[in-house]
């Protein structure tokens, strides 16, 4: 039974809405890392105050985490014991951000206004740059946590949609 779950991917692949998805399926509480990470002035905490913050939210029984945050994803592999990767094209995670600038989010403590052109390279670089660090984190810890990867949104709107029959 999922009690402590990770959801990572890409930017723009949907993270925060299977995590909403998710948790409106199981009435597990869920938690952004962007809103632990960011201030509402899109400035940051420090790395120190994060972690610090990040592990006292691993300690709850419950929970699910909606985001990569690679620098601390192995201690929360170490946690948890479900985990969904959204491993999607990165076409689909452009347009998926591109799609968001202007609306307010409850994951993000701000509105982003434009598509800043940083963040629109990281999500052009991720599958070369976190995506293989990601897929060998989740090898190390896969014997003892149940991985779950989907590779288009309609995969995963088909597993909640079964897991939803399932459990109701």
């Amino acid at each position: 039974m999922m009690q402590r779950v990770l959801v990572i991917g890409c930017p723009g692949a949907g993270k925060s809405t299977f995590a909403r998805a998710l948790r409106e399926c199981t009435g597990l509480p869920l938690h952004y890392l962007d809103q632990l990470w960011h201030r509402p002035d899109g400035t940051n905490i420090s790395p120190a105050a994060f972690d610090t913050a990040l592990a006292q939210l691993l300690h709850n029984e419950q929970w699910i985490i909606d985001g990569n945050y690679l620098r601390t994803l192995e201690l929360r592999l170490q946690r948890c014991d479900s985990v969904f990767l959204l491993d999607y094209p990165k076409d689909v995670c452009l347009a998926g951000a591109a799609a968001r600038i202007g609306k307010p989010r409850e994951d993000l403590p701000w509105v982003e206004q434009e598509f800043d052109p940083e963040f629109r390279q990281w999500i052009e670089n991720f599958s070369r740059d976190q995506l293989p660090e990601i897929y060998t984190l989740l090898g190390k810890y896969r014997d003892r946590v149940e991985v779950t990867v989907f590779h288009s949104r309609a995969e995963a709107e088909d597993w909640l949609c079964r897991w939803n029959t399932a459990h109701n």
